[in-house]
């Protein structure tokens, strides 16, 4: 029977855990896989197993699975019964399926009970592959590998690894709330927290009645994508023009970008409670902007009581620009748009604000009457 063979390495060192994270992946792989012909999803001693119908979309599932959080790896091949045989048989399919100049077989014997030895079996196979293909056996740096497991009911030979994308399955960290703007860090923000485990709810502030749709737009589209990594997501748009507008007209020019960062908080926060949020989620990397020095963020934060996250407060631009390329979201995020975080920005903004400070420009804002305005024009959308 056809196969993808699903492989984990963080979930494993959960030790007494292991089985409700195992059984979230699975049921993570189970939804992600839906209606592309996936007979089964079970697991196995160390490994998930996902038999699929003949008539399945191989090449979907894989694309599917290769992008959930918690996989490490996977492979696609066949289920035998414990015979060399039927492992003999999967193995020359494997490899006339396969364009290589070099191969090697790696066999792992869990089922002590089988009659022969791991390198046994790898030999076995080997001579047979060799003969059919004409390929060079190369036990470390092959171009191609078949990967043969024994376990106590049935054996799996599987073709080349393929990457996922590691961590931990979504959800079994909890849900956060990430402030998306149409740029490249916090997408990338976004990512990392999937990537631990997190499903992640997304709101963005778009500076209408005073900047185009193009922000909005892109950010909607970078939510689309990021979502494919957790199925779905929840999209709010919140016009912050307006508000922004309101604190231009009252407060000086140095610490405004501060207050802008705050009432986002304090908006995103309200949003997040509704559906159960435990955090919230930015792009901010220290020192990259003048919001983001140690005192500003520090000021900022004690806008809301729920925790902040900054996954990518360590790292530096070009770490960022790598990654967004890497997970899709760079062609988008560098189109032009007008951002709100760029609208009614002052020339010489504070760099090193004091609470006393900020509490002191907010007191000149109806903070609540403003926060009420943001969150009564959020509106919603569910993606995917």
């Amino acid at each position: 029977m056809a196969c993808v063979v699903v492989r984990y390495h963080e979930v494993a060192l959960k030790r007494g855990n292991r089985p409700r994270f195992v059984a979230r992946l699975v049921q993570n792989i189970r939804d992600s896989a839906q209606g592309l012909g996936v007979r089964e999803a079970r697991s196995l001693p160390g490994r998930i197993v996902l038999r699929l119908h003949e008539e399945a979309d191989v090449e979907a599932v894989c694309a599917r699975v290769g992008r959930t959080f918690g996989v490490v790896n996977y492979s696609v091949g066949y289920e035998t019964p414990l015979e060399i045989e039927a492992m003999r048989e999967a193995a020359l399919a494997l490899a006339a399926a396969a364009s290589f100049r070099s191969f090697r077989i790696d066999a792992r014997r869990a089922n002590k009970q089988f009659p022969m030895r791991s390198p046994e079996i790898e030999a076995d196979l080997g001579g047979l592959v060799q003969s059919q293909s004409g390929a060079d056996v190369d036990l470390s740096h092959a171009e191609f590998t078949i990967t043969v497991e024994v376990l106590p009911q049935s054996a799996f030979v599987s073709g080349q690894k393929q990457r996922g994308p590691g961590g931990l399955p979504v959800t079994i960290s909890g849900r956060v709330s990430c402030l998306l703007s149409g740029g490249i860090d916090s997408p990338v923000a976004a990512y990392r927290m999937m990537q631990r485990g997190c499903r992640v709810d997304f709101v963005h502030f778009h500076g209408t009645p005073f900047t185009s749709r193009a922000s909005l737009d892109k950010a909607r589209e970078l939510a689309s994508v990021l979502g494919r990594f957790q199925q779905r997501a929840k999209f709010w748009d919140v016009p912050f023009g307006e508000i922004q507008s309101e604190i231009v007209a009252r407060v000086p020019r140095g610490p405004r970008i501060i207050l802008y960062r705050r009432m986002m908080l304090r908006i995103a926060t309200a949003l997040a409670r509704r559906s159960r949020c435990r955090a919230l989620v930015t792009g901010e990397s220290l020192g990259q902007v003048s919001s983001q020095t140690l005192p500003n963020m520090s000021v900022i934060d004690t806008a809301t009581p729920m925790l902040v996250l900054r996954p990518l407060v360590g790292m530096d631009k070009v770490e960022i620009v790598n990654q967004a390329e890497r997970i899709g979201t760079f062609e988008t995020s560098i189109l032009p748009d007008e951002d709100c975080c760029t609208l009614f920005v002052p020339a010489h903004p504070t760099l090193h604000a004091t609470l006393r400070g900020i509490d002191e420009a907010e007191a000149a804002l109806d903070v609540p009457a403003l926060v009420e305005r943001g969150v009564s024009a959020a509106n919603l959308e569910r993606l995917g």
